[in-house]
């Protein structure tokens, strides 16, 4: 019994042994009968110990693959959900802008209330003469220093 216990206890592999190994697996990740016997009588190891180290190995690495995909993953989504916020801030700020406009434009042609803002996005048929007052005022605005092109995204 004492027998069969020192038999299955696994030796720990030498540091040159683990090299060996390692510098085999950057050539070779699969294990081939010819080279498990090879390695075996190099390193004076039993070929069953080689060939569930190199098992070993590909999981590892596999592991230390998946981590690295993760992690680069995980950076773009956060590069991703940036851009989103930022873009999200855009189109709040433009919006605002829209709106500001379009009440001064309602000032300028001495319309009593402020426009309604619930069809901003949509473009009537009809009011050529307004549009034309807007892109005027527009111009207007934006030489008065209140818009410019390189306004400032915060």
């Amino acid at each position: 019994m004492e027998n069969s216990q020192s038999q299955s206890k696994k030796k720990r592999l030498t540091q040159d042994q683990v090299r060996q190994l390692e510098k085999c697996f950057t050539v070779n990740k699969k294990l081939e009968p010819d080279l498990k016997l090879q390695l075996s009588n190099q390193l004076g190891l039993p070929q069953r110990q080689v060939a569930v180290w190199f098992q070993n190995k590909r999981a590892r690495s596999k592991t230390q693959s998946l981590e690295v995909q993760h992690c680069t993953l995980q950076s773009k989504l956060e590069a991703a959900l940036s851009d989103k916020a930022k873009l999200e801030h855009q189109v709040q700020f433009l919006q605002d802008e829209l709106k500001r406009t379009r009440n001064q434009l309602a000032l300028f042609t001495n319309q009593d209330s402020p426009v309604d803002n619930s069809n901003l996005g949509s473009c009537d048929e009809g009011h050529d003469d307004q549009v034309v007052v807007f892109d005027e005022l527009y111009a207007c605005f934006v030489s008065n220093g209140h818009g410019s092109s390189s306004t400032s995204w915060v």
